[in-house]
C-alpha cells in the first residue's frame, strides 16, 4: 500500500503535518512493506529536507498514492479523484461553508476518513489536536491577564518552539493572588492544567475555591455537575445530565463571582445549559477579567464569546452591560481569547503528537484487516455515497442552497 502526506493548501497556512520524519521512520520500522511519499510543500514546520534525510521521497506528485494524509480541509480543485483521504473535514456538523466540499467529494467518488471521526467501540476520540489546543489556550489566556494588567507581555505561542519554551516563558512572571476556573475533564482541559501545574500555581478543590482567599495563585478544574444542577433539585450522576440536559440549568454563578480568570476548555453538548449567561457577566457580583474560551462555541455556552478571535490578533473586549465588542482600551471590557485554532501556534509539538495516536490508533487497521473497526467507523464516504454511519448528512448534501 503507498501512502502520501498532502501539502497544505488551506488559508491562512497551516504549519502542522499528520507526520512528522521521526514518526515516519517508527511508521516504515514497524510496516515495512508501505511505501510512503511526501509532497513538497515549503510551509510544513518539517522542511522537505528533514524527511529526504530519513530517505523518503519528496515529490511534486502524489497521485500515485493509494491513501493521502492531511490535516485540514483539501480545496475541492485540489482533490484527487478515486482516492482515500483522512483530513478534518469540518462537514460531520452539517458545516454551511463545507457543503460543496462534500458534495465534491462524494461526485470524485473519494472515500473520506474525517480525524474527528476516528473513534474506538465506545465513540470517544482516538486522535486529535485537543491537548494542545489546551496548552496554547491556557498560555494565551494568562498573556493576555499580563497585558491587561501591565504585568508582564509575554511573547506570543506562535514565535516560540514548543511547550517547553511557553513553559519557560510563563515560569519567569508570577501571578498575583488570582483565582482560575477552568472546565472540562478532556483532552483539552488536562492541556490546559499542564500549564497552570507547570506555573506551580496551586490546584484546590471546589469548595475551597468558592469560600477561601488565598495568599497565592490559584485554580479549580470543573465538570459538568459542579456547574451545572437539575432544575427539580435533585442530585444524580453525570451520566444522567449527558441523557436529560435539558433538565439541568447553569450553576456557574458561583465561580463566575469568585474567578479573576475563566478557561474554558469542556465539551458542550446539544441542548445542554448556557455556562456562563449574559446575566452572569453583567452581574456586579462578577470578578472574571479574562476568559480564555478554547472551545470557542460562537453564540453558545459561554455568552462573551461574540466571534473567533485569530493568531495575529487572539484578544477583544467584551463589555457586558450592553453584550458587545468594545475595545480592549475600554475600562470595563472583559477580555477575551478565543482563537478557533490554537494547535497551529504550537506545530511542531502538535504534529508530533498527532503522528504518534495515528501510528499506534490507525495506521495497524490497514494491515490487520481493520480488526477494531477503526477505518469502518470512521469512513463518511465511499463509492459515491455516504456511509450508513452518517446517512444523516444525506440532506446537508441535497440541499440546493
Amino acid at each position: 500500500m503507498k501512502f502520501g502526506i498532502i501539502k497544505e493548501r488551506k488559508n491562512p497556512p497551516d504549519r502542522r503535518v499528520v507526520f512528522s520524519p521521526d514518526e515516519l521512520v517508527n511508521f516504515k520500522n514497524q510496516f515495512p512493506e508501505a511505501i510512503i511519499k511526501i509532497e513538497s510543500s515549503d510551509i510544513r514546520i518539517f522542511p522537505d529536507n528533514l524527511y529526504q534525510e530519513k530517505d523518503f521521497e519528496v515529490t511534486e506528485d502524489v497521485s500515485d498514492c493509494d491513501v493521502l494524509f492531511g490535516v485540514k480541509e483539501v480545496p475541492i480543485n485540489s482533490l484527487i479523484p478515486n482516492k482515500d483521504y483522512f483530513f478534518f473535514s469540518h462537514t460531520i456538523k452539517k458545516q454551511p461553508y463545507n457543503r460543496k466540499l462534500l458534495k465534491a467529494i462524494l461526485d470524485k467518488n473519494i472515500t473520506l476518513y474525517d480525524h474527528e471521526t476516528i473513534v474506538d467501540e465506545k465513540n470517544a476520540r482516538l486522535i486529535g489536536f485537543g491537548r494542545y489546543a489546551g496548552i496554547v489556550g491556557a498560555y494565551n489566556g494568562i498573556r493576555a491577564f499580563g497585558i491587561k494588567f501591565d504585568l508582564f507581555n509575554l511573547a506570543k505561542a506562535e514565535t516560540l518552539p514548543d511547550q517547553k519554551a511557553l513553559i519557560q516563558r510563563l515560569r519567569k512572571h508570577p501571578l498575583p493572588y488570582i483565582k482560575i476556573v477552568l472546565t472540562g475533564s478532556g483532552k483539552v482541559a488536562h492541556g490546559a492544567k499542564e500549564m497552570l501545574d507547570a506555573m506551580k500555581i496551586k490546584q484546590v478543590s471546589v469548595e475551597n475555591y468558592l469560600t477561601k482567599k488565598y495568599t497565592e495563585p490559584v485554580y479549580t478544574m470543573i465538570d459538568v455537575l459542579d456547574y451545572n444542577k437539575r432544575k427539580d433539585g435533585q442530585t444524580l450522576d453525570k451520566y444522567d445530565f449527558y441523557n436529560n440536559p435539558t433538565e439541568y440549568e447553569s450553576d456557574f454563578e458561583k465561580f463566575a463571582d469568585v474567578s479573576d480568570m475563566f478557561i474554558a476548555g469542556h465539551f458542550h453538548g446539544n441542548n445542554a445549559p448556557v455556562i456562563l449567561s449574559k446575566e452572569m457577566l453583567q452581574s456586579h457580583k462578577c470578578s472574571i477579567k479574562v476568559v480564555a474560551d478554547i472551545s470557542c462555541d460562537i453564540d453558545g455556552p459561554v455568552a462573551c464569546t461574540l466571534r473567533p478571535s485569530t493568531i495575529a490578533d487572539p484578544v477583544y473586549g467584551y463589555l457586558a452591560k450592553e453584550h458587545k465588542e468594545v475595545p480592549l482600551s475600554h475600562p470595563a471590557a472583559i477580555w477575551v481569547m478565543a482563537v478557533d485554532n490554537l494547535p497551529c501556534e504550537l506545530p511542531k509539538d502538535a504534529s508530533e503528537g498527532f503522528g504518534e495516536m495515528f501510528l499506534k490508533h490507525v495506521i495497524p487497521s490497514f494491515y490487520n484487516n481493520d480488526a477494531n473497526g477503526v477505518l469502518a467507523r470512521a469512513k463518511v464516504t465511499e463509492k459515491g455515497k455516504l456511509t450508513p454511519r452518517f446517512a444523516y448528512l444525506q440532506d446537508f448534501v441535497d440541499d440546493k442552497e
